[in-house]
């Protein structure tokens, strides 16, 4: 494969997931992604700054995307209805590849405590660009942080559940139906 062909992040990222499957996260050096891909150490190098960050590829984006949804909100939306639009506009942006890998990534996350405690760290910072676009809207800290944890928890199982499915509506119904489930489970907390 020539290293000017497009997509080489998609293809790292795809040869990652199946060379950790196949060999293990700590067993996999960047070499072998690389050549898997068809691409250079270097074109690695440029997409990714290590071979941890491969399995968080576009968190920067799902977070911004998460915030912009809150934002975009109407005025009156309360903290969960707020939280419900920047779900329903982070879900647009995880396609059909999401879903595809969505297994072997589970199963290399699973083998490996590193990237255990890096998938954790994807939630954080989700649920902290979540709070800080509550906050923006008036909302105080700790009702902003509460509906922002909701929030990835329900981008979490719904993302879960779209993934185990054969359900082709998308990962939005999902996260939506997991937010649904939260809140209506809150009410048992009093």
């Amino acid at each position: 494969m020539a290293r000017w062909q497009p997509g080489a992040r998609e293809r790292l990222v795809l040869a990652a997931v199946d060379l950790f499957a196949e060999h293990g996260y700590d067993a996999t050096t960047v070499a072998q992604i690389a050549d898997r891909a068809g691409v250079t150490k270097s074109t690695f190098f440029r997409h990714f700054p290590d071979k941890r960050e491969l399995l968080v590829a576009g968190q920067d984006a799902l977070s911004t995307l998460l915030a912009e949804g809150i934002s975009e909100a109407p005025a009156d939306a309360t903290p969960l209805e707020a939280v419900a639009a920047g779900l329903a506009k982070a879900s647009g942006f995880m396609g059909p590849m999401n879903r595809e890998l969505a297994p072997r990534l589970k199963a290399a996350i699973a083998a490996s405590t590193e990237l255990q405690e890096r998938d954790a760290l994807k939630s954080v910072g989700m649920a902290k660009a979540m709070s800080d676009a509550l906050e923006s809207r008036g909302f105080s800290t700790s009702i902003a942080h509460l509906a922002a944890e909701l929030g990835a928890l329900a981008f979490k199982n719904g993302y879960a559940t779209w993934t185990s499915t054969d359900d082709d509506s998308g990962l939005a119904p999902h996260a939506l139906a997991a937010l649904n489930d939260l809140k209506a489970a809150t009410a048992h907390l009093r």
